[in-house]
């Protein structure tokens, strides 16, 4: 079992490592757009599914209740993710494929960005959002593994972990995800 442990924490690492090596540009670009629209008056929207819910909504909230100053001013943010009530009557009335463009449709203003979370870059919903959202004038930024499946190319940025597992994947996630969260924290509070 010890094996087995050590050799998990071991891959996660690598995968990092990676990640140091192949995505700092992406990330920076990234933060970019974010700082950019908030500065503009603008909101950070987020969406995923399972894992990429999760991980939406714990993002969100680091920017609405501050992450190393919870004394500063809320950052504008919103996860897709938590209206359940809308999110089970838009899916039983009409499909679940639209449960998150809907939402950047009423929502989402031109300057915004949406940040889209999908470990295999398949999330039909994700893809309609990121749609939607560049028709209504946001920035992208997409959150996807190794090979983008069919998001490649579809959002202003991508990140993509250097991963094909959804585990390592869904760790590089978090782990930018705060990174950008730390990033347009700290430049709002110079």
């Amino acid at each position: 079992m010890i094996e087995k442990i050590k050799k998990q924490i071991l891959e996660s690492a690598s995968v990092k490592q990676n990640i140091a090596k192949n995505c700092i540009d992406d990330i920076a670009s990234s933060a970019s757009l974010m700082i950019a629209s908030i500065k503009n008056g603008g909101k950070i929207l987020w969406c995923g599914n399972g894992g990429s819910a999760a991980d939406a909504q714990h993002l969100s909230t680091e920017l609405m209740g501050g992450m190393s100053d919870h004394d500063r001013k809320p950052i504008p943010s919103i996860s897709l993710t938590t209206d359940s009530s809308f999110l089970t009557a838009w899916s039983n009335d009409t499909d679940f494929d639209s449960v998150f463009s809907r939402q950047v449709q009423g929502l989402g203003n031109s300057g915004d960005v949406l940040i889209g979370i999908s470990t295999s870059g398949n999330s039909e919903n994700v893809i309609s959002a990121i749609k939607q959202a560049q028709f209504k004038g946001l920035k992208t930024i997409l959150l996807t593994g190794e090979n983008s499946g069919k998001m490649k190319n579809l959002a202003d940025m991508t990140i993509n972990v250097p991963s094909l597992d959804t585990q390592r994947i869904q760790e590089g996630h978090i782990m930018i995800g705060q990174i950008l969260c730390g990033l347009l924290e700290e430049d709002l509070l110079k």
